[in-house]
């Protein structure tokens, strides 16, 4: 596991936790940031999983 997968996976458990966050005390803007934040952290994984394929050839 890589440096960029790792931390993307930390961002999207973030998420996660921030958009649940959001629902419990009613704020959207927290719950919208914590979609972004899961969004780019899934992006982030998925560019460390290319970079991991691409050096096992």
């Amino acid at each position: 596991m890589n440096k960029d997968q790792m931390q993307g996976w930390i961002r999207e458990i973030t998420g996660k936790l921030r958009t649940g966050l959001g629902k419990t005390i009613g704020s959207r803007r927290v719950a919208w940031r914590g979609r972004v934040e899961q969004v780019v952290g899934k992006t982030q994984a998925s560019y460390g999983d290319a970079k991991a394929r691409f050096r096992k050839r």
